[in-house]
């Protein structure tokens, strides 16, 4: 739900917009709209502060040195513990320094304890899970859709002429898409935007399928051949993803729509860029 400001008032999509907005990542628009609702609203400026804050001591945080000695600590998890093998007076010297040199742990122990928390937390982040999909390019995909859902426009160039479209992707990336209006068969073409993911610009189109908004990425494919659409539920959102190439760019289509209806739009799409 969003007022007439076209922001929503939910606050967690408001908090999510705010992170968006000081990553840099909104459109000008919506940029706007929402420093205005800022400056009008004390608690969400101090939320606002509060994450610029944030964000800035951990920018400010020096990196870790990791030492060749850490390094091969942690290539030796698992390998076998020869100190088990001897007597219980000879390994007591052993103990000793170890307890020493890293306190009540065992460095093995707390190494394994170190990468398991990283593998979990950096779960936890991503608020979404695929099968046969790289995580982190689902995931930039899924959150570039939602927050194109939030923002005043799910398009940086408005139109439904494929002779728009693609010349404004291409004078700025230097690259696009098939762009077909299937207006016809019940997917309205939109116009375009640009989608930054693993920090490389992509372009991506934007369709209307009644109520339901489909984003579709079109990575393009420097080796690799065709490959047919895979369809996948994500665990969370509530959206549907699929997924094929075609040997010259890698697609990734996504909606909160019904999965047959996705699917739907990706055949009419394949057959209309097959038939230029």
């Amino acid at each position: 739900m969003s007022n007439d400001s076209g922001l929503p008032t939910n606050p967690a999509d408001l908090r999510l917009l705010l992170h968006a907005l000081v990553d840099g990542e909104l459109d000008a628009a919506t940029s706007l709209a929402l420093e205005r609702r800022i400056a009008s609203d004390p608690a969400l400026a101090a939320e606002h502060a509060r994450i610029t804050a944030s964000q800035a001591a951990v920018r400010s945080l020096r990196r870790p040195e990791v030492s060749e000695g850490f390094r091969a600590r942690i290539a030796a998890i698992g390998t076998p513990d020869k100190t088990q093998a001897l007597p219980a007076r000879s390994r007591r010297p052993l103990a000793r320094a170890a307890i020493h040199r890293f306190g009540s742990f065992d460095w093995r122990a707390m190494a394994a304890s170190i990468l398991v928390t990283a593998v979990l937390a950096s779960g936890a982040t991503q608020w979404v899970m695929l099968s046969g999909a790289p995580d982190s390019f689902a995931v930039a995909i899924a959150s570039g859709h939602r927050r194109s859902l939030l923002a005043t426009s799910p398009v940086d160039v408005v139109s439904s002429d494929r002779h728009t479209v693609k010349p404004w992707l291409d004078a700025r990336i230097g690259v696009s898409p098939p762009a077909p209006d299937l207006a016809k068969d019940g997917f309205a073409l939109l116009g375009g935007r640009i989608e930054v993911i693993g920090d490389k610009p992509m372009p991506a189109l934007v369709y209307r399928h009644r109520e339901h908004l489909i984003t579709l990425v079109a990575a393009p494919q420097e080796t690799g051949g065709a490959s047919a659409p895979v369809a996948t539920d994500l665990s969370a959102g509530g959206f549907s993803l699929v997924h094929w190439s075609d040997g010259a760019f890698s697609y990734w289509a996504i909606s909160d729509t019904e999965r047959p209806e996705l699917e739907n739009f990706v055949g009419r799409f394949q057959a209309a860029a097959a038939a230029g």
